[in-house]
């Protein structure tokens, strides 16, 4: 069966997809964008976009009763390959404050533009054990 996660703490979709999908044991969230789904604000700092995104997916998967700790793998899409090293400890901090045991499968890959311009879009893949 599958189920559509929808949360309030999470930007609300800007295009006809939806924030997750939950197909009973995984759960595929849609990219994050770093949006602030309280006021619409969107960080200018790379890393407060890194973390901003990262909650976003945290609330998605939290939404589906979930925990960070049960994201397998996530995408990170930045507009310059140069943040890598900002982003990269971001990420890292975020993992470890959230208790993940081990830091989950990742690909990082550069792209040319992302929706509202922003400088990075994160998306999680976790698994119901």
């Amino acid at each position: 069966m599958t189920t559509i996660i929808h949360t309030e703490h999470a930007p609300a979709a800007i295009g006809p997809y939806v924030q997750a999908i939950d197909l009973g044991n995984l759960v595929l969230t849609s990219g994050q964008i770093p949006v602030n789904p309280t006021t619409g604000d969107i960080p200018t700092d790379i890393v407060a976009q890194a973390r901003q995104s990262l909650e976003n997916i945290k609330a998605i998967i939290e939404q589906a009763g979930l925990t960070v700790a049960d994201i397998v793998k996530t995408t990170v899409f930045v507009k310059d390959l140069n943040d890598f090293t900002a982003v990269n400890a971001e990420y890292e901090r975020f993992f470890k404050e959230n208790h993940h045991p081990h830091f989950p499968a990742r690909s990082c890959v550069e792209v040319a533009r992302l929706p509202k311009d922003v400088g990075l879009e994160i998306e999680a893949i976790a698994i119901r054990k």
